[in-house]
């Protein structure tokens, strides 16, 4: 009961912090670009930007488009991607119980990147196909994974569902690499999406919200669950709790997370191993904090590192992929020897 109470007070510390956070991350990113705006005038404008609040900023209304059609929705493509991965990675470790368990375990990777090949190499000239391919790809890549997993019936158990993503990663990545050969011009392309892209405006915002708000309400109602599946599935079902009903439905919203992050920014590593496991080492275990904390922690997080892929090489501009692989590869590694540590 302590400890309940414990969390519950500290709750609301921590989401402050974090919000504070990402409330500086966006304001960074806002005042990154070729034109120079005061910070204070951002502050103004997205101070104007609220409803019921009218502020006047002082920018010209070239700057002011500037901010509102390049640059905010930037941010927030970053920010709602970030935030979708990071809670998707959360979900996945604690469905399977190992922290170094990512979003793109059970092939949402592979198949949104086969499908967006295919769009890319049929459909170069039809508009928005790309994104609609990916998730679509990222969807049924989940989908060819949890099939194969239970025609091995249930012995297996989350090991099992292992053993098929990664079948069928091989497998649709085989296929992606086979239909490449088909159109070498078009590599740039395919491997500029691969390496993660969140430029795409408003409209790749308005295509990923509904998919995120549902994913990201049902992984936050499913928190305490996880808790009591993370004592395993015998002691979890003697205290009432039906775990494979749950394993089922946190990994349905995951992978429905996972694939709308996928169908507008292309496949950025790393965000649902790195952030998940910052937030544990400072909050703790639960996943009634993990949860909403890799949220808003994945979304700061990944509008910082698009700061850092727009400014490392300016003008010209660094794959944020590239910059979650830098940060995320030794990561992973630090996770991957504190594990062995652990089990040993």
């Amino acid at each position: 009961m302590t400890t309940q109470a414990g969390l519950s007070r500290a709750r609301p510390l921590w989401v402050a912090g974090a919000l504070g956070v990402l409330a500086v991350s966006m304001v960074a990113g806002l005042l990154d670009g070729a034109a120079d705006i005061s910070p204070w005038q951002v502050l103004l404008q997205a101070m104007d930007w609220l409803p019921l609040v009218h502020v006047d900023s002082g920018l010209a209304p070239v700057e002011q488009g500037l901010l509102y059609e390049l640059r905010l929705p930037r941010v927030l493509v970053a920010a709602v991607v970030g935030g979708l991965l990071a809670m998707a990675g959360a979900a996945y470790q604690g469905v399977f119980r190992n922290p170094l368990a990512d979003p793109y375990l059970l092939g949402a990777a592979a198949g949104a990147g086969l499908a967006a090949t295919l769009a890319i190499v049929a459909l170069p000239a039809v508009a928005g196909s790309i994104p609609v391919a990916a998730f679509a790809g990222a969807v049924g890549g989940v989908f060819l994974a949890y099939t194969l997993g239970n025609t091995a019936g249930r012995a297996g158990g989350t090991a099992t569902l292992v053993l098929a993503g990664v079948a069928v990663t091989s497998f649709l990545t085989a296929i992606q690499t086979f239909v490449q050969q088909f159109k070498v011009e078009e590599l740039q392309r395919i491997y500029s999406w691969i390496l993660g892209d969140v430029g795409g405006g408003w409209d790749q915002l308005w295509l990923v919200l509904p998919y995120a708000a549902v994913s990201s309400v049902l992984l936050l109602l499913h928190g305490r669950m996880l808790d009591v599946l993370s004592v395993g599935d015998e002691e979890a079902t003697s205290l009432g709790l039906r775990a494979g009903r749950v394993r089922f439905t946190v990994l349905l919203a995951a992978s429905l997370a996972t694939a709308a992050a996928v169908a507008v920014s292309g496949l950025i590593g790393f965000v649902g191993i790195v952030v998940p496991h910052v937030v544990r080492r400072l909050a703790g275990g639960s996943y009634r904090i993990v949860l909403p904390l890799s949220l808003i922690g994945g979304a700061a997080f990944l509008v910082l590192a698009d700061l850092v892929a727009r400014t490392v090489l300016a003008p010209a501009e660094l794959p944020i992929g590239v910059v979650t692989m830098f940060v995320g590869a030794p990561f992973f590694v630090t996770v991957l020897r504190m594990t062995r540590r652990a089990v040993t």
